[in-house]
């Protein structure tokens, strides 16, 4: 079967650390999947999250010379299918925080690098989110042509030396529980989100409280909810690029973040294939073990293959993500749509051949089923993704 630490492209220090999360996944995040699915909204499983941090996972993309793992993106692409196959919502939590580090590292500014990364260096682990998303603002936040379109977004107003961002995030993974966040907000007199920018916001000051924790049906290990802020100072030099740079940043953030969601897809994919496995190799009907009749091994062999597909897809567009700038939008939008498919088709068959067994909540199916119909909602849904994919297909800007 699949081992991570084997790609060809990987650095000995990458497989290293490779060898390290399967085994962390294994012994100390899957064990822990079924009671974190029952926490309570709003909490995080800190036990966890710390002991994550003592192997780096909240500093994977951080260079080594600035203390994190230097990991590439096909590297951490694959941490997170390990980590995915024993809780996608631990993956999440670990993946959020990269997410709010993502701009910092690609605006290449040493001045925020230097402020807001060393607290994810600390023995305690300190989490962290990406704030975009809002309650009448999907697409319009991910597709510029959608830009005049926004509604009541989030506002920064110049005052002085400080911006006052005015407004609520929604739907936002790790709000609850982090101390930081990369938050995009509309430059005042800026139509709909046409000015958008992107700021780096400490969460623990004046004008800022937590909102709404959400009631999530899956990854209930990755709390989530709104961000309300209510002129909240943001001092200038917290602009991550420039004015107006917002379009472009959220646009290179989304095309790296799209393979590492399409490689947690992949994670809940592999989850349903190795529980379908277990339970057709030891069960028999007929006579026979399950995989050996024609009906079962064709679904089997579908999951299997979904699941190559998918990994064979984001690990090319990772590749690609490590070595052409900009990162290319269409590898990545397509692997995230095929991954994500493959998720819910995976969990769909597991609960057939599994049959009654998996119907019980005792048996944890349930969770995964649930779980697999996340990935397709965040960093673009399949139908925001045909978009950037036909848009690259025939050639046509997303800036139109």
């Amino acid at each position: 079967m699949h081992s991570p630490a084997d790609h060809p492209l990987l650095d000995s220090h990458e497989a290293a650390v490779l060898r390290s999360v399967v085994e962390f996944a294994r012994e100390v995040i899957a064990p822990g999947a079924a009671e974190r699915d029952s926490i309570e909204k709003g909490q995080v499983d800190w036990e966890t999250v710390r002991a994550g941090q003592q192997i780096g996972l909240l500093r994977m993309a951080m260079p080594r010379d600035l203390g994190g793992l230097g990991l590439s993106q096909l590297a951490v692409a694959l941490v997170l299918e390990e980590l995915a196959v024993a809780d996608p919502g631990m993956a999440l939590v670990f993946g959020a925080t990269g997410l709010f580090q993502t701009p910092i590292l690609l605006s290449g500014n040493a001045r925020l690098q230097e402020r807001y990364l060393p607290a994810f260096l600390g023995d305690e682990p300190v989490l962290a989110c990406n704030a975009v998303a809002e309650q009448l603002n999907g697409t319009d936040l991910v597709l510029p042509q959608h830009a005049p379109f926004a509604q009541n977004m989030t506002s920064a107003k110049l005052s002085g030396d400080t911006y006052l961002l005015n407004g609520t995030k929604r739907y936002i993974t790790n709000a609850p529980v982090a101390t930081y966040a990369t938050v995009l907000a509309n430059l005042n007199g800026s139509p709909g989100s046409t000015g958008l920018t992107c700021f780096v916001v400490d969460l623990e000051q004046d004008g800022v409280t937590r909102g709404e924790i959400h009631d999530k049906v899956g990854y209930r290990t990755a709390p989530a909810g709104e961000l309300v802020f209510t002129d909240a100072r943001v001092p200038v030099e917290n602009v991550i690029g420039d004015e107006y740079g917002g379009w472009d940043l959220n646009a290179a953030v989304g095309n790296v973040t799209r393979v590492t969601c399409a490689s947690v897809s992949t994670g809940i994919a592999r989850h349903s294939l190795e529980r379908a496995m277990a339970w057709c190799g030891e069960r028999k009907q007929g006579g026979k073990m399950l995989y050996e009749h024609q009906m079962s091994a064709r679904k089997l062999a579908d999951m299997a293959a979904r699941v190559s597909a998918s990994r064979a897809l984001y690990l090319d567009a990772a590749v690609k993500a490590d070595n052409v700038i900009p990162t290319p939008a269409y590898e990545p939008a397509v692997a995230k749509l095929v991954a994500d498919r493959a998720a819910i088709d995976n969990a769909d068959a597991a609960m057939a051949l599994i049959g009654a067994q998996a119907f019980q909540r005792g048996d944890g199916m349930d969770r995964v089923l649930r779980d697999a119909y996340g990935p397709r909602i965040y960093e673009g849904t399949p139908e925001a993704l045909a978009l950037v994919i036909t848009g690259e297909l025939f050639d046509v800007s997303e800036t139109r």
